[in-house]
């Protein structure tokens, strides 16, 4: 008998010991796949931003404003200035550089990640000017951007950029 109720507790315990390893194992999955995001977010979002990169570089107004938010949220944040909010702003500001002629901007993503509906991307951009204060300029920027998915679709919700290196940097004498 009592080897009949040993063996009996050996098996509650070793069936509960399975329950509990798959049910952990499942909610282990779960979650796993809950951070896993379809390649295809991946693509759409990295979509979205070359869309946006190369409206800035042929100067479209039109598409550039499709990558942004229909909710109107935008962040421009640029050295030296105060942030710029809301799509119309952005929209303004871009208005009037684009207006500025003989400057050329090529853009490199660097890195992106990207969530469910939210994605970010670091982007090396090198503007330049054929002359400025009559000499050549550029200015080395590294970008960031923030994406979110709304209905579906990626738009531009953000934008923050700062400076690594221009050629109007003061050098000092040992260089």
């Amino acid at each position: 008998m009592q080897i009949s109720l040993i063996t009996s507790i050996t098996r509650i315990l070793f069936f509960a010991f399975l329950l509990t390893a798959v049910a952990c194992g499942d909610r282990q999955k779960k979650e796993v796949t809950g951070l896993e995001v379809p390649m295809s977010n991946k693509k759409e979002c990295i979509a979205t931003l070359e869309r946006h990169l190369n409206a800035i570089g042929e100067r479209d107004l039109e598409t550039l404003r499709s990558t942004l938010s229909p909710n109107g949220n935008m962040q421009l944040i640029l050295s030296g200035m105060e942030i710029i909010d809301k799509v119309d702003g952005f929209m303004t500001y871009h208005r009037d550089w684009f207006e500025t002629p003989g400057w050329k901007m090529r853009n490199t993503i660097l890195n992106c990640e990207v969530g469910e509906t939210m994605g970010m991307a670091v982007v090396e951009a090198l503007y330049r000017e054929a002359e400025r204060d009559g000499k050549p300029y550029f200015n080395r920027l590294i970008v960031s951007y923030d994406l979110q998915k709304i209905d579906g679709r990626w738009y531009v919700i953000k934008d923050h950029a700062s400076s690594v290196a221009k050629s109007t940097d003061v050098k000092s004498p040992a260089e």
